[in-house]
């Protein structure tokens, strides 16, 4: 049987401060006619988002661990090393940088982009 995962990416910081980037795959079980489910996560909360055509944001540290799903719109991220990644809608983050270097954010198509952000329980600076 073929295994069913779902993927996101994990941006944090290392034990030098640098932002870096990681591919998640978290495996899926089949629960028959409802389709294939992770386990559950704890959240704390959800907000959601729209930022305006012109954003970008310099380097700067997530506010809270926190998964984002981007429902629309191309930005790309990088890294305090300069990888850079591009995201799209129906793309997830999951920011976990919130000490160290931090990471560079900006709209990649010159539109209003709206995303949700989910927060996380746990240490936030």
């Amino acid at each position: 049987m073929e295994s069913k995962y779902f993927t996101y990416t994990r941006l944090y910081s290392d034990s030098a401060g640098e932002s870096r980037f990681e591919d998640v795959k978290i495996g899926l079980t089949d629960q028959g006619p409802v389709g294939y489910l992770s386990s559950m996560f704890g959240v704390k909360d959800i907000q959601f988002r729209l930022n305006e055509p012109d954003y970008d944001w310099d380097f700067h540290n997530a506010p809270s661990r926190q998964f984002i799903i981007l429902l629309d719109g191309d930005i790309e991220i990088t890294t305090s090393l300069g990888e850079t990644r591009k995201f799209s809608g129906g793309d997830i983050l999951l920011a976990e940088d919130t000490t160290g270097k931090g990471h560079r954010t900006r709209n990649i198509r010159q539109q209003v982009r709206r995303s949700v952000f989910i927060r996380l329980p746990g240490e936030s600076p």
